[in-house]
C-alpha cells in the first residue's frame, strides 16, 4: 500500500470513531439550537398571519425532525433539517413583514386617492 495512503485511511478511521464514540458534535447541536430561535422569531413575527403559514409549519416539522436525528445521533440529517428549518423560518417571516408592507402601502394610496378627490370637489 501506498506510504501516503496508509495514514489517511487510520486518520480517517480514527476521526470516525471519535465521532461514533463521542456523540453529537456541539457545531450541530449549535446549529439545532439557532434553527429553534429562528422558528420561535418566525412564529412571533407571523402570528395568526395567513401569510407565511405554510413556511412556517413547514420550519417547525423540519425542526422537530432535525431534533429526532439529533436524538438518533445522525448529524448529517440533524444538520440538514435544522437548516430546512431556519430557511423556512426566514421566508415565512419575509412573507408576513412583504404582506404587512403591502397593507401599509395599499392604505396608503388610498388616503392619497381620498385626498385628490377632496382636493378636486369644488368649494
Amino acid at each position: 500500500m501506498n506510504k501516503t495512503l496508509l495514514p489517511m485511511i487510520g486518520m480517517a478511521a480514527a476521526v470516525s470513531l471519535l465521532v461514533g464514540c463521542g456523540g453529537t458534535s456541539p457545531m450541530v447541536k449549535e446549529r439545532v439550537a439557532k434553527s429553534e430561535t429562528a422558528v420561535q422569531q418566525a412564529i412571533t413575527t407571523v402570528g395568526s398571519s395567513e401569510n407565511g403559514a405554510i413556511e412556517l409549519q413547514s420550519a417547525k416539522d423540519n425542526l422537530q425532525t432535525a431534533k429526532s436525528q439529533l436524538a438518533a445521533k445522525n448529524e448529517k440529517g440533524a444538520e440538514r433539517y435544522a437548516q430546512k428549518a431556519q430557511l423556512n423560518a426566514e421566508l415565512a417571516v419575509a412573507k408576513a413583514q412583504s404582506s404587512a408592507a403591502r397593507k401599509a402601502a395599499d392604505e396608503v394610496l388610498a388616503s392619497v386617492e381620498t385626498l385628490r378627490k377632496e382636493a378636486a370637489r369644488p368649494q
